[in-house]
């Protein structure tokens, strides 16, 4: 397992992909680099695991979001660590099937 000294190195390298705003996808609808970088910064969470994760799903899938699935992602960082930790983990699983089809890319990273 990482160390955290060694996850803040992944997430604040300016070589990785994480922090720079060049590295989009070719179709990517993202037009403002300051969005994404609002985006990043609110995936750093209370909990390591989410920072990882999250920030991994950003890297990967965000730019290819569709602005639906970005709202719906939006909704996942209004919640709290632990319950949004508990949708991600499977302990709750009550969600609409837009929201839940999300999920399923989230966990997939």
């Amino acid at each position: 397992m990482r160390s955290i000294k060694n996850v803040e190195n992944y997430l604040l390298n300016p070589q990785s992909t994480i922090l720079n705003p060049v590295f989009l996808n070719p179709q990517s609808t993202i037009h403002d680099p300051a969005s994404l970088q609002r985006v990043r910064w609110r995936c750093r969470r209370g909990l390591l695991e989410l920072d990882i994760l999250l920030a991994r799903f950003v890297e990967v899938h965000y730019a290819a979001l569709t602005a639906r699935e970005r709202e719906i992602f939006e909704q996942f960082l209004d919640m709290a660590d632990n319950p949004l930790w508990d949708l991600i983990s499977g302990r709750t699983d009550t969600l609409p099937e837009e929201q839940n089809a999300l999920l399923i890319k989230i966990k997939s990273v």
